[in-house]
C-alpha cells in the first residue's frame, strides 16, 4: 500500500540516543505525569483513556482544551521556547520556564500558577504506572532537563505523529486517535477488531485494574514508540496484539531489523533503523502494516470491512 503525501529524508529524523538524554527523559515523564493528571481530573472519561493523552502540536504537546465549569484551559509543553504554557478561554496565560529543577519544584510552580489562574484542581500526587513512584511533592530526585535533547525528542515525535496518522487512515474501522500517554511515556495508536475481548489480568504498577480492563475490553492491534527505559535500552517502535493471536510471533516481517521480543510480547523495530533508512517513512509504514497483518491475519479480523483502499492524494 503506498500513498505517503508528504515524504521525509533521513536527516528530518533527529538523532535520539537514549543513554545521552535518559536523566531528562525520566524529570520529563514525572512532568507530564503532573499537567497529565490535571486533564484526566477534569475531563470526562472516554472509552480506553483517550481523554487523557497529550498531542503533538507544531511546538510540542499540549493537552487540548480542558473543561472547566463555563470556561476552559490548556496546557502546552513548547519545546522551542522551553516553556510550559497555561492558557485559558478568558484570554489569560502563565508561563514557566522548563530548566533543570526537581519534579517537586515544577509541582509546586505548577500549582501556584494554576491558583492564581483561579485554576483549583487536585490530584493524586503518585505517578502512574511506575514501581514505587515518589509523590510529586517529595520527589527531588528527578532535576534534569537538557534542551537540546528535549527539542530533539519533541522533533521525533513530530515524524512519528505524521507516519502514525499515515498508518490510521488505511483503517476504517475503529480506530484511536494519534496520542501521546503520559504514564507510559510512549506514543501509540490503537486498531480495534470490534470483538470483545477476554479481561485483561491488570497488574500494572499504580494503575488500577479496571482501568487496564476498560482499555483492552475489546481485541486490538497496537502500535507505537517509546523513547528508551524500560524493556527497551534505546529508542524503538513496538507493535503487539490483545489477545495475542496463534502464530503472531512467527509473523515474516518486512524489516530485516524488526524483531518479536519474547519477554515483552511484542515486536521491535529499533528507531535508528528507521532514522537512517534512505526512506524512513516506508519503513516505519511497512513495519506498522506487517505487525497489523500479523494480528489480523492470525486473528481472523473482518480484514475486508475493517480496511479501505487508498484514496488518491488530491493537489
Amino acid at each position: 500500500m503506498r500513498n505517503i503525501l508528504n515524504r521525509s529524508k533521513s536527516s528530518d529524523w533527529p538523532d535520539i540516543p537514549f543513554d545521552q538524554w535518559s536523566e531528562t527523559a525520566a524529570t520529563l515523564h514525572m512532568w507530564s505525569q503532573i499537567v497529565g493528571k490535571i486533564r484526566l481530573a477534569r475531563t470526562p472519561w472516554t472509552n480506553h483513556s483517550w481523554h487523557v493523552p497529550f498531542y503533538v502540536t507544531s511546538r510540542g504537546l499540549d493537552t487540548s482544551p480542558i473543561p472547566y465549569d463555563g470556561r476552559a484551559f490548556s496546557i502546552e509543553f513548547d519545546f522551542i521556547d522551553h516553556l510550559l504554557l497555561i492558557q485559558t478561554t478568558d484570554g489569560d496565560s502563565l508561563p514557566i520556564t522548563l530548566k533543570p529543577q526537581s519534579v517537586a519544584d515544577f509541582y509546586r510552580e505548577v500549582v501556584g500558577a494554576m491558583k492564581e489562574l483561579g485554576l483549583s484542581v487536585k490530584i493524586y500526587t503518585t505517578p502512574s504506572e511506575i514501581p514505587n513512584g515518589i509523590p510529586f511533592e517529595k520527589d527531588i530526585e528527578h532535576c534534569h532537563y537538557d534542551q537540546v535533547f528535549a527539542t530533539r525528542f519533541w522533533r521525533a515525535l513530530v515524524q512519528i505523529d505524521r507516519v502514525f496518522k499515515e498508518f490510521r487512515s488505511r483503517f476504517i474501522g475503529k480506530c484511536s486517535p494519534v496520542h501521546f500517554f503520559w504514564g507510559s511515556f510512549d506514543m501509540a495508536v490503537t486498531r480495534f477488531s470490534g470483538r470483545e475481548a477476554p479481561p485483561h489480568p491488570g497488574g500494572v504498577p499504580n494503575f488500577p485494574d479496571w482501568v487496564a480492563r476498560e482499555a483492552y475490553s475489546h481485541e486490538v492491534s497496537s502500535a507505537g514508540f517509546w523513547p528508551g527505559g524500560g524493556g527497551v535500552k534505546s529508542a524503538s517502535f513496538y507493535s503487539y496484539a490483545y489477545p495475542v493471536p496463534k502464530n503472531f510471533s512467527s509473523q515474516k516481517l518486512c524489516s530485516a531489523s524488526a524483531y518479536y521480543s519474547e519477554n515483552l510480547g511484542e515486536f521491535i523495530l529499533p528507531y535508528d533503523e528507521v532514522r537512517k533508512a534512505s526512506s524512513p517513512d516506508e519503513v516505519l509504514l511497512d513495519f506498522l502494516q506487517s505487525t497489523y497483518e500479523a494480528a489480523a491475519k492470525n486473528g481472523g479480523w473482518d480484514r475486508k470491512g475493517l480496511e479501505r483502499e487508498l484514496v488518491p492524494v488530491v493537489q
